[in-house]
């Protein structure tokens, strides 16, 4: 029976466990190995001899010396940075608000409204930067990071609203209802009751919120011309590919260097993510 249990972890856990961190983890393997890898390895032909797709043996900076000394990439880097870091604190903010008042206040049509707020997160971006790009025109913020700003909040905010209030109704009112009895307002309950309660779905929301404007890229190009203002993800696309001309070395090495704060961001805060995402699916 021993024998028969561990058989049948091996054939239908490990196995397949194994085979998808492989088929997960590949494309980011390839990305730092053609980051390091010399031009000279990189269009050299695969049936070339001794020559080893998978691995390098003179691994080199030269890529990532070029996306910091012939392009605007540290310019992207903190555009980025600086960009999604005040679309998230605004969609969090309102998110909260909105997320709160949506399941803990009764009034008519919450439901509905909640509802609402979701479907306008499944709108396709790419038929809401129409009517976008007029407004940012009219308002003369074309080529400014606050284009990003005020529009990323459009699909970011129905999202964190979404992701709180399933959050909130998943933290008993028992705690509000024993504060309010004791004299604190609604509003204190909330600020020192709830929201340090719901500490790990603000967080959860702020990840998400945090990595999608990062990665967004629709937006930011139509937004955004000059090179000295664009993001990283449009920065790395539009100027390292020239035509059918493709710089692959200084492209990973961009995508790899574009990537590594989002990673920070989600090793340390994994353990809120997951319990922010347990809470929110059971409410």
């Amino acid at each position: 029976m021993i024998e028969g249990a561990r058989w049948r972890r091996w054939v239908f856990f490990y196995l397949p466990m194994a085979m998808f961190l492989v088929f997960l983890l590949f494309p980011f393997y390839w990305m730092i190995i053609t980051s390091f890898r010399p031009d000279g390895e990189l269009y050299r032909p695969w049936n070339s001899v001794n020559y080893n797709p998978f691995w390098t043996t003179r691994p080199t900076l030269e890529h990532v010396r070029y996306l910091f000394e012939e392009t605007l990439f540290s310019q992207w880097l903190w555009n980025t940075t600086f960009i999604a870091l005040v679309s998230t604190v605004i969609s969090l903010v309102c998110g909260v608000f909105a997320g709160y008042a949506l399941s803990r206040l009764s009034f008519p049509f919450a439901g509905s409204l909640g509802t609402g707020i979701f479907i306008t997160y499944l709108v396709p971006q790419t038929l809401l930067f129409i009517p976008l790009a007029e407004i940012i025109r009219n308002y003369k913020l074309g080529d400014t990071p606050w284009s990003l700003i005020l529009t990323y909040p459009t699909f970011l905010i129905p999202f964190c609203t979404w992701l709180m209030m399933g959050y909130f109704k998943a933290i008993p009112r028992e705690l509000e209802e024993c504060a309010r009895i004791d004299g604190a307002s609604r509003w204190k309950a909330m600020l020192y009751i709830i929201i340090p309660v719901a500490i790990p779905g603000i967080l959860s929301a702020g990840i998400f919120a945090f990595t999608l404007s990062w990665n967004e890229f629709i937006y930011a190009l139509v937004f955004l011309s000059s090179p000295e203002q664009k993001t990283v993800p449009v920065g790395v696309t539009s100027e390292l590919i020239r035509g059918d001309v493709f710089f692959w070395g200084p492209l990973m090495a961009g995508a790899l260097l574009g990537s590594v704060p989002v990673a920070i961001a989600y090793s340390f805060f994994v353990e809120h993510y997951v319990s922010g995402l347990t809470g929110s699916v059971k409410g």
